[in-house]
Order: structure tokens, then C-alpha cells, then sequence
């Protein structure tokens, strides 16, 4: 983009938006707000840490339950850990849930109820970064904040032409992003940045034809849009290894432990099981028939491969989970695979 193309292409970027913004739950559509209704900040909040590394497909139920069960940030800060963490299993990144929490009940307890209107006061909530502080600001109370994510990256690299690879160039992409930003309707702008990445600006083969800034993008007038933006290569993943237990006695009810705050799958409920290593050693809850389940569970996190050992026992004890308050389905997505390769151990016992 040359020298002083900003505010022309600001203009383009929101007309474009007013007719082809995305039907959101979370979102005031641009009709709505020029009638007078104003963005949720709760709302809007919720939706943010929700969409973190996740999908707006995948986000949709989440919100939509989130929401019908606890309306507004008050009712999310009475809530019970355990529930939310519940609420929140197969969604992922679970310290996003942990922060949630403290974060509604910052709100709730030390601010009245109301959200803070700057990005700077958000981003001294727990668990709210600049990315979500600056989203928060700008969508739901019109601060001009620059936001950026994963899909302004792109986009901007490419109405820019910056070749400098992510992870290094983000600091340009965020000043460049910030000469886009307008002083009016800066969440609308946000919000179109955001679905012109999703919907035209992919990760590859962009619409070009369609996008309303194709007249002043350097990158598809140098023919390398969909070559952008570059990313240094990552490390292979490392993986590691485990071995977990999975225990029922004759009623069905289930032994499940609730993992420490601190780590991955911090507050969830699970299986005990041996940490997560090269050469992990055995270490069962209680002495049991243990069986092995015939194949291992394999799972991917961030930033590494897991491969579990699942063994399976029936067996009495105290500290079982009533099998009518067992729901596999509020277990993360690594422990419901636990819970479904223990099911063939089962059945192979005796008796």
C-alpha cells in the first residue's frame, strides 16, 4: 500500500463490511449498531478467549451454552470451577478457562460489574492480553486500539508486501496495522479486518477479485499474495510418553482425580496416570488386576505429540465418581480418548 492510501482504504474496508459482515452471536451487526445498540463487553470478552486458537465453528456452541447458562459476568464469577471447567472441556488451551474465571470475578468483585473502557485497564484483568484487551476496547466501547490476529496479520502483510517472516515481523505488522486504524467506528474496522482474512484474504488461494482493497495491495500487484505471509520454520515436536489408569467398580461408578491448577489440563478432571516423559514408570492409583488396553491413545498439544499407555482395572475403593455424575463428555478431548480406548481393556477381564 503507497503513502496516504490509509483512509481511502479504510472507507473501502468498512462499505464492504456494512454489506458482507459475518452473522455472529457475539456481534452487533453493523445495521444494528447504526439503530443504536451498543456491543455487549461481557459478550464480546467471552467470545475473544473463546476464539483463541479456535474456530469461530467450533466457538459457536460454546458461546451459545456459555451464555444461556450464565448470562452476564456475575453470573459466570458465582459460578462453580468445576462447572465452568466442565462447560469448557474439548474446547482446548484450559488455562484459558482458569483465567476466565478470574478474570469475571476481577470484573465482578473489584469493578462493580463493569468492564474497564480502555485497553490499557482490560490488560491488567487476569488472563487478558494486549491482542484481547485491545479487541475488548475497540468493539465494544470504540477506543481507536489496534487489533491484531492471526487474520490481520495476513492481511496487512499483504496490503504491505512485508516478506520479513513471522514470528519476527509482527511488531511491523502491528505499527502498519495501527496506520489503518481509524478514529471512527475502530471496532467495526477491527471486526472487518478480521472477516476479510477469514473469508478473502485466506491462508491460500485469496479471492483477490472479490477483496475491496485489491487496488491497493502490493502484494497481489507484485504476484505473491497467497506466498504471504512468510512464517520461520517451526521445530519438529517432540514426543512424549505416559501411562494412565482407568478404574470402575461393579456400579460404574469412575475414579477421577482433578489435576493441579499449574500445567496442562490445569483444574480438569482426569485419570491419575505417570507423568508425561521420555521413560515414563509405572505408578497405579492402587494395586488392581490392571489390564492394558490393546492401543495406545496418541494426542497432540502445542508443543509436543503424547502417547499413552491406557490400563484398565474393576475394582472397589473409596473416591470413585458416581456414575450417574460421570459424563465423558466433560472430560478434556486427551482423557475422553483415555476413557474410550479403556472400554476394549474391560471387557477383555474376567468375570
Amino acid at each position: 500500500m503507497r503513502d496516504g492510501e490509509e483512509a481511502r482504504a479504510g472507507r473501502a474496508l468498512l462499505d464492504w463490511y456494512d454489506r458482507q459482515a459475518r452473522d455472529l452471536p457475539w456481534r452487533v451487526s453493523p445495521a444494528r449498531r447504526a439503530a443504536g445498540e451498543q456491543p455487549d463487553p461481557y459478550r464480546v470478552w467471552l467470545s475473544e478467549v473463546m476464539l483463541q486458537q479456535t474456530t469461530v465453528a467450533t466457538v459457536r456452541d460454546y458461546f451459545r451454552r456459555f451464555t444461556e447458562r450464565w448470562p452476564d459476568v456475575g453470573a459466570l464469577a458465582a459460578a462453580a470451577d468445576a462447572d465452568v471447567m466442565a462447560e469448557w472441556a474439548g474446547l482446548g488451551y484450559y488455562a484459558r478457562a482458569r483465567n476466565l474465571l478470574k478474570c469475571a470475578r476481577a470484573v465482578a468483585f473489584e469493578h462493580g460489574g463493569a468492564f474497564p473502557r480502555t485497553a490499557a485497564a482490560l490488560a491488567a484483568l487476569p488472563g487478558i492480553g494486549p491482542y484481547t484487551a485491545a479487541a475488548v476496547a475497540s468493539i465494544a466501547f470504540d477506543e481507536a486500539a489496534t487489533v491484531v490476529d492471526g487474520n490481520v496479520e495476513r492481511v496487512v502483510s499483504r496490503l504491505w508486501a512485508v516478506e520479513a517472516p513471522l514470528p519476527g515481523a509482527k511488531p511491523e505488522l502491528v505499527r502498519l496495522a495501527g496506520r489503518l486504524t481509524p478514529a471512527q467506528r475502530p471496532g467495526d474496522h477491527a471486526q472487518a479486518m478480521m472477516d476479510l482474512g477469514a473469508t478473502i484474504c485466506t491462508p491460500r488461494a485469496p479471492v483477490c477479485a472479490l477483496c475491496p482493497l485489491d487496488d491497493v495491495c502490493a502484494a497481489r500487484a507484485r504476484g505473491i499474495a497467497a506466498e504471504l505471509p512468510r512464517k520461520a520454520p517451526k521445530p519438529e515436536k517432540p514426543t512424549r510418553h505416559g501411562l494412565i489408569y482407568v478404574a470402575r467398580n461393579a456400579r460404574g461408578d469412575v475414579f477421577l482425580e482433578r489435576r493441579p491448577d499449574r500445567g496442562l489440563l490445569g483444574g480438569m478432571a482426569g485419570f491419575p496416570g505417570s507423568d508425561w516423559g521420555e521413560s515414563p514408570s509405572p505408578c497405579p492409583p492402587f494395586a488392581a488386576g490392571w489390564v492394558e488396553a490393546p492401543s495406545a491413545v496418541r494426542h497432540t498439544f502445542t508443543h509436543f505429540h503424547l502417547v499413552l499407555r491406557v490400563f484398565a482395572a474393576e475394582v472397589e475403593g473409596p473416591g470413585f465418581t458416581p456414575r450417574a455424575n460421570f459424563r465423558p463428555g466433560d472430560l478434556p478431548t486427551v482423557m475422553r480418548k483415555v476413557w474410550d480406548a479403556a472400554q476394549s481393556a474391560f471387557v477383555s477381564q474376567p468375570g
